[in-house]
């Protein structure tokens, strides 16, 4: 049985590819469906976005003196998940700042891959999202997204009160929001797929999508629509799992996961911000030795034994 401790498993090179490849395996229903929908416009941001993760990555650690590792596919993994957590009306040079940011100074910078307290992905475009609200003052930008054909995102509707799309539509598919949000029956297929592979542990995420669940029902929010829309699937499955920026024993993860839930819907119902999964999670990954000081038996001293 593997082991989810990211000290342990990052001890082989073999190891850390063979665990993004099965990431890489799990988004590709979720890539699929975006494609169908989005055309060239979701090719051309996850394009970019791996190359600028792939590029990011092999100038910095050549700048540093360290050995290229672009084959251990975390790069790959750190472009892909960029690209879906971006909106749909995103435009390259978005992808490409999420991309040298969160693989240049979350991950290299920081010490690289098992030593990264954040997320990169979520570091990045959550960077875009500061960056963006500094620089768009009714003027064009680096960040000013591009003209697509778009529909009220899920979580738009639901705040406002509009009228929603039923389940089976929002479950299957429904465009709006971010790339990676189009069908939550793609996130949880991919998310299936990582339990199999034991590349996760299903307390953390279950533990995220429970809390928003009753979360959501005490602020008077329909329960299902809020885990089915805003990218918290996303999110419980392929961000807060990351095993390098979450904890490594158990209870910590339920901890992790139920904090991510609560700040997640503070961020969403109390709060008038954007990427309110993305800044959760972030939050919770700054705070991973405080869950684990907090959750981890200490065994107790020959002393106190006698």
């Amino acid at each position: 049985m593997r082991v989810f401790s990211p000290r342990k498993r990052l001890k082989a090179d073999i190891t850390i590819k063979d665990s993004m490849l099965d990431v890489i395996i799990a988004l590709i229903p979720v890539c699929l469906v975006s494609f169908y929908f989005y055309r060239m416009n979701f090719a051309v941001v996850l394009g970019i976005s791996i190359v600028a993760s792939l590029a990011t990555e092999t100038v910095v650690r050549m700048l540093l003196g360290k050995k290229n590792r672009v084959s251990d596919l975390s790069a790959v993994v750190t472009g892909i998940l960029i690209a879906l957590v971006l909106p749909s009306s995103a435009n390259i040079w978005r992808a490409i700042i999420a991309a040298v940011i969160g693989v240049g100074l979350a991950k290299e910078l920081m010490g690289g891959l098992g030593w990264n307290r954040f997320n990169p992905a979520l570091f990045g475009y959550a960077t875009t999202i500061i960056f963006g609200s500094m620089f768009r003052v009714n003027q064009p930008s680096l960040f000013t997204e591009i003209d697509v054909v778009t529909q009220a995102t899920p979580l738009t509707m639901l705040q406002q009160g509009t009228q929603m799309p039923g389940y089976g539509s929002l479950l299957v598919a429904f465009p709006g929001g971010s790339f990676g949000e189009v069908s939550a029956l793609a996130l949880i297929l991919g998310g299936l797929y990582l339990l199999y592979q034991r590349q996760i542990e299903w307390r953390l995420p279950v533990s995220v999508i429970v809390t928003v669940f009753l979360g959501s029902m005490l602020f008077g929010q329909n329960p299902i629509y809020s885990v089915l829309s805003g990218g918290v699937l996303l999110g419980a499955i392929f961000m807060a799992t990351d095993w390098v920026t979450c904890p490594d024993n158990l209870r910590g993860k339920v901890v992790f996961g139920m904090c991510t839930g609560v700040l997640i819907c503070i961020f969403r119902y109390a709060l008038p911000t954007t990427g309110g999964v993305a800044f959760s999670i972030l939050i919770m990954n700054a705070l991973v030795p405080v869950v684990e000081k907090a959750t981890v038996k200490k065994r107790p001293t020959l002393a106190k034994q006698a």
